[in-house]
């Protein structure tokens, strides 16, 4: 069943009541952002998560790298690389469904693809 009825005029006011406001923001703990970004989007085929510890490890990996160089960046960039090989096994080992499962796969084979490069 469609939210808001079959007709687009209802699917409209349903969006209009469902729409974020500031004032529903206020009540939130990161807490809870972080529960509600854990279950994915959309809930029945997650695509996208609110990033887990190794995600974050990998973007702060590469942040560090980009905004530094010499040995900082090298090690910027390394934090970068094995935060995000732990993040694609765990993906391609244990995602939630099909589409996570491949896309750990394809960036560990990215991930090979490089260092491979590099030798």
């Amino acid at each position: 069943m469609v939210r808001g009825g079959s007709s687009p005029l209802g699917r409209i006011f349903w969006l209009r009541r469902a729409t974020l406001t500031y004032d529903s923001l206020l009540g939130v703990t990161i807490a809870e952002l972080w529960r509600r970004g854990q279950a994915g989007w959309p809930r029945r085929f997650p695509i996208a998560q609110f990033p887990n510890p190794p995600l974050l490890l990998a973007l702060a990996g590469w942040g560090l790298g980009a905004v530094t160089r010499g040995t900082a960046g090298d090690v910027g960039r390394a934090v970068f690389i094995l935060g995000l090989a732990v993040w694609a096994l765990e993906e391609a080992v244990g995602g939630v469904n099909w589409f996570r499962r491949l896309l750990g796969v394809g960036v560990l084979v990215w991930i090979v693809a490089g260092l491979a490069s590099e030798l």
